[in-house]
C-alpha cells in the first residue's frame, strides 16, 4: 500500500523491498487479530441467537439483575461488538506499523496487546458470571 505512494523516494522503495520478512509478518500478525475478532463476534452471535435457557427461567441469587434471557442477549451483543472493537484496532494498528517500518522509525507498542487482554479478560469474567448464576440444567 505505502509501496506505490508518489512520495516515496527510491531508497525508501529499496528498503521496503529488503525488509520484506518484515512487512508480511506485520501481515500475518494482522490476519491473525481479524481471525481472532471475527471469531469473537461468532462466538457472540452463538451466543445470542442459540443459547436460549430451557424452563422456567430459574436463576439463584441474580434475579434481579440479570432476567436469563436478557443477560445472554446482553453479553452476545457485547461480544459482537468488542469483536468489531478489536477488528478496528487490528487495523489501526496493521496501517501504523507498516508505516513506522518504512519509515524505519518503528518502536513496539503493547497499549493494543493490553486491550485485547481486557477484552478476552472481561468476556471470561461475563461467562463465569453467567455461569455460576444460572442453574446448570438450564443450559
Amino acid at each position: 500500500m505505502y509501496l506505490f505512494k508518489k512520495g516515496l523516494t527510491e531508497e525508501k522503495r529499496e528498503a521496503r523491498v529488503k525488509n520484506r520478512r518484515v512487512h508480511m509478518a506485520n501481515e500475518r500478525t494482522f490476519l491473525a487479530w481479524i481471525r481472532t475478532s471475527i471469531g469473537i463476534m461468532a462466538f457472540g452471535f452463538v451466543i445470542e441467537k442459540f443459547m436460549v435457557p430451557v424452563g422456567n427461567h430459574n436463576i439463584t441469587n441474580f434475579h434481579s439483575l440479570v432476567q436469563g434471557r436478557n443477560f445472554i442477549a446482553y453479553l452476545g451483543i457485547f461480544l459482537v461488538l468488542m469483536g468489531a472493537a478489536s477488528g478496528l484496532l487490528a487495523t489501526f494498528r496493521f496501517l501504523r506499523t507498516e508505516k513506522e517500518i518504512i519509515e524505519d522509525t518503528y518502536h513496539p507498542s503493547i497499549i493494543a496487546d493490553i486491550l485485547i487482554a481486557i477484552l478476552l479478560g472481561s468476556i471470561g469474567i461475563l461467562l463465569v458470571i453467567y455461569l455460576v448464576f444460572v442453574e446448570p440444567n438450564q443450559l
